[in-house]
C-alpha cells in the first residue's frame, strides 16, 4: 500500500527544525490509558502504550499463544464482559409527568376540579373542558419529547459481535462480549477493532481512527512505545475499541474492555453530561412562574372581593357567597392561562425545522431550532466540515522549473495551472515528468460514480491523480504505455514506495517522506547536482502551510524484471515535490464570513496536527484578530490549565489541535461559563460527549457516527458547515417570529384576565331567571362577561389558528447583520410589555362595552339575554385579535412596508377563524357546549368597528418608535 505514514508531517517539521511536538495529555492520563488500574487493576505505572511487546505480554501474564480457557473463564469473572455499559432513558410515564409538571397546569387541573365540586350541573361541563385542555397539552409535549436518547446503545453497537482470538494455541471465533485482558486477537483488513489493545505483531497495519481522534487519514501502525505523554492519535502501538482496519495484519494483546476502553470512557462522559434548557424554554418557564404567581394572587382578591360583593348584595352567608364567586376566579384562571401557546411554539418550531430540511439540516430535537438563533459560538471539527475531507494536490515544485499552483478543490478534476497567480496553459516537461511519477508509482484510481468523483485507494495517492488529470494528463493512457513489471509497497520502516515500469527501457520510480527519498538521490533532471539545502528550505516552506509533502525521484532500470530493496538505496535522479492538504470548503470560508457578520464566533476544534489545523484556520479567516492571542491551543497545553486559565484560553484562542475527547467537553464548559450559547459540531465517537453537552449539538449526516447523530440535536445532510450558517439564520427568523406570536398571544391572556377582575370589581347584580326542573328560578347574581368554556375558545381555538400564521412571516431584513441576542435578556422587552397593556386595555373596554350594550338592549334578565351579550363580547375579541394580527407581522414595521400579501397564510389563518366563528355564533351543537348565541348582522358589524379600533393605535405607537 503506497501512502504516507500518519505523522508525515511531523518528520517535514523537524526537516525544517520547526517541528510540532507531540501532543501530550496529561489530565485524566490515567483513565484514558489504563495506567492507573490498568486492565488487569494493576497498581500505577507507565500505560500501556510507553511499555515494550515484551513487557506488555509480562504485565498482561498472558503469552502469545494465548490464554487457556480457565484463565479466560476466570478473568471473564474478575472483569466482567466486553460490552460498553448503557444508559437508562426517559420511560413514558417520566415523559407525561415532565408535561404534567407545570405551575400553569396544576392552575388549570385545580380549576377544573373546583368547578366540578362547586356546581354539580353547569361545573361538571366547564371542568372537563378544561381538563382536556390540559390532556391536549400533555399530548403535545409528550410527542416533542418522545426521543429518547439513544447515544449509549449506539456505543455498545460499535463493538463487533465476534472476534478471531488465540488460546490455547488456536485460532477460534469468539463473541466480542467474551473477550478479557491478555486475549490475544488477530486483525484484518475489514475488521472491526473489539476492544483496547496492544500490538505485539504486524505488517503493513493501518486504522481508520476518524471517529476517535478527527485524522482524515487512516493511521500507521508500529510496534516500538512511544512517549506517556502521547495522546491517543500518537499512540501507534495501540489499537482502540470501536475503530477499524484498513490495510494489512496484526496481532495485539487485549489490555482494555467494556467500560475501561476509550469507548467506555466516552460513555461514561455523555452520562455525565448536562442536556440544558434552551434560551427560549428558560424564558418560557420563567414567564409561565410569573403568570402562576399573579393568576393566584389576583384569584384571591377576586375571591375575597367577589365574595364581599355577593353578600352585601344578596344578603348570603359567606359560604354560599364565595361558592357563587368560586366560578369567576375559576373564568380567570382560565383566561389568564396561555393554553395554546405550547402547540404554538412546537408547531413554529416544526415549521422552523421543514425549512431547514429543505437547507441541508436535519433536526432531530425542536428545540434545537430556537437555539440556533441565539448561538454565540459555533465550535466546528476541521475534516469534512470546514474542509471537503479531500486531499487535493495544491502546489508543484521542481528543481529546473521552481513553484507551481494547482487550482481547484477536491476529487473533481477540474482545475488549472498555475505560476505566481498566472494561468500555465502547457506545463514544463520536468514538471510533466513529475506528475507522470505520481500517477505510475500509486496504486489508487479516480472515477465518477453517479455524478460524483471518488477515489478508490488511499486519499493521498488519489490526490496524486487527481492532480494528473487538472494538468492533462491522461492517467489510464499513462499507465498502459509504462506498464508496471514489480512494486515494492510502502512499509513504514521504509518510508517509501517503489515501482518498476518497462517504457523506454525500463525505469525505476520512487516515491515517499521527502528525507527517506533525498537521501537516495545525487542528481537533478539533466545531470546537474541536486541542492540539497534548497529542497529542505521548499520542503520547509510547504509544510509551513499544513501541507502533506511528498518527494518523488526516478532512476533507469538495467534490463531486469523485478526489484529488491538493493535497487533502491541509491543513484536515483530526484524529480520534485508535490504537496497537499485536505483544503477549506469554498462556501465554508463565505459561510464564516457571514457568522462574523452576525456577531457569531468560529472555533476549530480538531485531532488534527497543529501546524494543518492553523493553516486552515488561517485561510477560513478565523485566526483572532488580537495579536497577542495565541493562534493555536494543543491538548497538552489545555490539559495543564487550570478552570480559569481554560475558561480565559477558550475565549481567547479560535484554533484547538490534537484535543482529547474531554478536552472537547472541557472547552464547551469552559464557554458557557463564559455565557456563551455554545452550537458544537462534530463526526466522531469522540465527539459525542461535547455535542450532548453544548447548547446545540451538530452531527454529520454522511461521516458522523451514530453515536455522534443520536448525542445532536441538528445532523447535517451534506455534512458542510454553509448548512450550519444557513440553520442559524432559520433559527432566528423562528425565534423573530416566536416573539411576534408571543405580542400576539399575551395581550388576550390580559385583556380576557383584565375584562373578569373589572366584572367583579364593578359589574352589577342582576336578577337572572334560570329553568331548573322546568320551574323559572329568578337570582340576583354577579353579571359574568365570559364563562371559562368561552375563555377556552378564544385561547385554544382563536388565538392558535391567528397566531400560527406568524410562524410563516418572512425573516427580517437585518436577522444576520445584527449580533445574537443576550441569553440573559428579558424575552419580553419593555415595548413588547407596554404593547401588551395598550392591547389589553383596549379589548377590554370594547368587550366590556359591547357586553353591557348588548345585555341592556334586550330589557330582559334571562338565559338568552346574557348568552347573546356574552356572545357580542366574545366576537368582539376576536376581532380585535384579527386585527391586531394584522399588526404583528412586524413588530416594528406597517403591513404595507413588509407588503400585505407577502404571508398570505395570514389570511388564510383570518377566513379559518371566521368560519369558525360563525359556527360558535350560529350552529346550535356550539351552542350547547359554549352557551353562546345568534347574533344578528348589526351585532357583528358593530364588533368588527370596535375590533379596528386597533389598528390607528398601534399604527400610532410603531410611527412614533420609529420617528427617530
Amino acid at each position: 500500500m503506497s501512502r504516507l505514514p500518519g505523522n508525515q508531517e511531523e518528520r517535514v517539521h523537524k526537516l525544517s527544525m520547526k517541528a510540532t511536538a507531540q501532543q501530550a495529555i496529561t489530565s485524566n492520563a490515567s483513565a484514558m490509558n489504563g495506567g492507573s488500574s490498568g486492565a488487569a487493576g494493576m497498581p500505577d505505572r507507565q500505560p500501556w502504550h510507553a511499555l515494550g511487546v515484551d513487557e506488555t505480554v509480562a504485565r498482561m501474564e498472558t503469552r502469545p499463544d494465548g490464554l487457556t480457557n480457565a484463565e479466560a473463564v476466570q478473568r471473564l469473572k474478575t472483569y466482567g464482559s466486553n460490552v460498553i455499559p448503557r444508559g437508562k432513558g426517559d420511560t413514558a410515564l417520566d415523559l407525561i409527568w415532565r408535561q404534567v409538571n407545570n405551575p400553569l397546569i396544576w392552575v388549570l387541573i385545580v380549576s377544573a376540579l373546583v368547578a366540578m365540586a362547586v356546581d354539580p350541573t353547569g361545573g361538571v361541563k366547564n371542568g372537563l373542558v378544561i381538563l382536556a385542555v390540559v390532556v391536549l397539552n400533555t399530548i403535545i409535549g409528550f410527542v416533542q419529547e418522545f426521543k429518547a436518547g439513544k447515544a449509549i446503545e449506539a456505543l455498545s453497537r460499535m463493538v463487533p459481535e465476534n472476534v478471531s482470538a488465540l488460546r490455547e494455541g488456536r485460532k477460534l471465533t469468539l463473541p466480542a462480549a467474551d473477550l478479557v485482558p491478555g486475549d490475544m486477537v488477530l486483525l484484518a483488513s475489514g475488521d472491526k477493532v473489539p476492544a483496547d489493545m496492544r500490538l505485539i505483531q504486524l505488517r503493513n497495519l493501518q486504522i481508520e481512527e476518524a471517529a476517535l481522534t478527527g485524522e482524515s487519514v487512516p493511521t500507521e501502525k508500529r510496534l516500538a512505545p512511544v512517549a506517556s505523554e502521547a495522546g491517543i492519535g500518537d499512540r501507534t502501538c495501540m489499537v482502540f475499541g470501536g475503530t477499524l482496519v484498513t490495510y494489512g495484519t496484526g496481532t495485539a494483546v487485549v489490555v482494555e474492555t467494556g467500560a475501561r476502553t476509550e469507548l467506555g470512557r466516552i460513555s461514561t462522559m455523555l452520562r455525565e453530561t448536562t442536556d440544558l434548557q434552551t434560551p427560549l424554554t428558560k424564558a418560557l418557564a420563567k414567564i409561565g412562574w410569573y403568570i402562576t404567581i399573579a393568576i393566584v394572587v389576583i384569584a384571591i382578591g377576586i375571591l375575597l372581593l367577589g365574595t364581599w360583593r355577593t353578600m352585601a348584595e344578596t344578603g348570603v352567608e359567606w359560604l354560599p357567597a364565595l361558592r357563587e364567586t368560586v366560578i369567576f376566579a375559576i373564568a380567570l384562571a382560565v383566561g389568564a392561562i396561555p393554553e395554546g401557546l405550547p402547540a404554538i411554539v412546537t408547531i413554529a418550531l416544526a415549521i422552523g425545522v421543514q425549512r431547514m430540511a429543505t437547507r441541508r439540516a436535519v433536526v432531530r430535537k425542536l428545540p434545537a431550532v430556537e437555539t440556533l438563533g441565539s448561538t454565540t459560538v459555533i465550535c466546528s471539527d476541521k475534516t469534512g466540515t470546514l474542509t471537503r475531507n479531500e486531499m487535493t494536490v495544491q502546489e508543484l515544485w521542481t528543481p529546473a522549473s521552481g513553484a507551481f499552483a494547482v487550482s481547484g478543490v477536491g476529487y473533481a478534476p477540474k482545475g488549472q495551472l498555475q505560476r505566481e497567480g498566472t494561468l500555465v496553459k502547457t506545463a514544463p516537461a520536468d514538471l510533466t515528468d513529475l506528475l507522470l511519477a505520481g500517477v505510475l508509482c500509486n496504486d489508487a484510481s479516480l472515477a465518477n460514480e453517479e455524478g460524483q468523483w471518488k477515489i478508490h485507494g488511499d486519499p493521498t495517492e488519489g490526490a496524486l491523480v487527481v492532480a494528473a488529470e487538472k494538468v492533462a494528463l491522461d492517467v489510464e493512457k499513462a499507465r498502459a504505455q509504462h506498464k508496471r513489471l514489480d512494486t515494492i509497497p510502502f512499509e513504514s520502516e521504509n518510508q517509501f514506495m517503489a515501482t518498476l515500469h518497462a517504457q523506454d527501457g525500463g525505469r525505476i520510480l520512487l516515491k515517499g517522506a521527502p528525507e527517506a527519498v533525498l537521501k537516495r538521490c545525487a542528481t537533478t533532471p539533466g545531470g546537474r547536482v541536486l541542492d540539497m539545502e534548497a529542497v529542505l528550505r521548499e520542503v520547509e516552506k510547504l509544510a509551513a502551510k499544513g501541507m502533506r509533502v511528498l518527494a518523488f525521484a526516478a532512476q533507469p532500470a538495467r534490463g531486469q524484471t523485478g526489484i529488491e530493496m538493493h535497487d533502491t538505496q541509491s543513484g536515483f535522479t530526484f524529480l520534485g515535490l508535490q504537496g497537499m492538504i485536505d483544503p477549506p470548503r469554498p462556501e465554508a470560508i463565505a459561510a464564516i464570513a457571514l457568522c462574523h457578520q452576525a456577531g457569531i464566533t468560529v472555533k476549530m476544534i480538531t485531532g488534527d496536527h497543529q501546524g494543518t489545523a492553523q493553516a486552515i484556520a488561517d485561510q477560513l479567516n478565523i485566526l483572532p484578530k488580537n495579536p497577542a492571542a495565541p493562534k493555536a491551543i494543543a491538548g497538552a497545553q489545555l490539559a495543564q490549565m487550570s478552570e480559569v486559565q481554560l475558561r480565559d484560553a477558550a475565549g481567547a484562542c479560535n484554533v484547538f489541535a490534537r484535543v482529547a475527547p474531554e478536552h472537547k467537553l472541557g472547552l464547551v464548559r469552559a464557554l458557557q461559563s463564559r455565557n456563551e450559547v455554545v452550537a458544537m459540531t462534530g463526526d466522531g465517537v469522540n465527539d459525542a460527549p461535547a455535542l450532548k453537552q453544548a447548547n446545540i449539538g451538530v452531527a454529520m449526516g454522511i461521516t458522523g457516527t451514530s453515536v455522534s447523530k443520536e448525542a445532536a440535536g441538528i445532523v447535517l445532510a451534506d455534512d458542510n458547515f454553509a448548512s450550519i450558517a444557513a440553520a442559524v439564520e432559520e433559527g432566528r427568523r423562528v425565534y423573530d417570529n416566536l416573539i411576534k406570536s408571543l405580542a400576539f398571544v399575551l395581550p388576550t391572556n390580559l385583556g380576557l384576565a383584565l375584562i373578569l377582575m373589572w366584572a367583579v370589581a364593578f359589574f352589577p347584580f342582576a336578577d337572572v331567571t334560570h329553568v331548573i326542573d322546568g320551574v323559572a328560578h329568578t337570582m340576583r347574581e354577579l353579571l359574568m362577561p365570559m364563562t371559562p368554556a368561552q375563555l377556552l375558545w378564544i385561547n385554544l381555538v382563536a388565538a392558535v389558528a391567528l397566531a400560527l400564521p406568524l410562524a410563516f412571516e418572512a425573516k427580517e431584513p437585518n436577522v444576520m447583520r445584527r449580533p445574537p441576542r443576550n441569553p440573559a435578556a428579558p424575552v419580553l422587552s419593555g415595548f413588547v410589555v407596554m404593547r401588551t397593556f395598550v392591547v389589553a386595555i383596549l379589548m377590554t373596554a370594547g368587550a366590556l362595552g359591547l357586553f353591557l350594550y348588548e345585555f341592556r338592549a334586550a330589557g330582559d334578565s334571562g338565559p338568552a339575554a346574557l348568552a347573546k351579550a356574552q356572545t357580542m363580547a366574545v366576537t368582539t375579541v376576536i376581532m380585535f385579535q384579527i386585527f391586531y394580527l394584522l399588526n404583528c407581522r412586524s413588530l416594528r414595521d406597517s403591513m404595507l412596508k413588509i407588503g400585505v400579501f407577502s404571508n398570505k397564510t395570514v389570511f388564510v389563518g383570518i377566513a379559518a377563524i371566521l368560519v369558525l366563528q360563525a359556527l360558535f355564533v350560529y350552529a346550535p351543537f356550539m351552542h350547547e357546549i359554549f352557551a353562546s348565541a345568534p347574533l344578528s348582522a348589526g351585532d357583528v358589524l358593530l364588533s368588527i368597528v370596535v375590533g379596528a379600533l386597533i389598528l390607528p393605535v398601534i399604527g400610532l405607537e410603531k410611527w412614533w418608535r420609529n420617528r427617530g
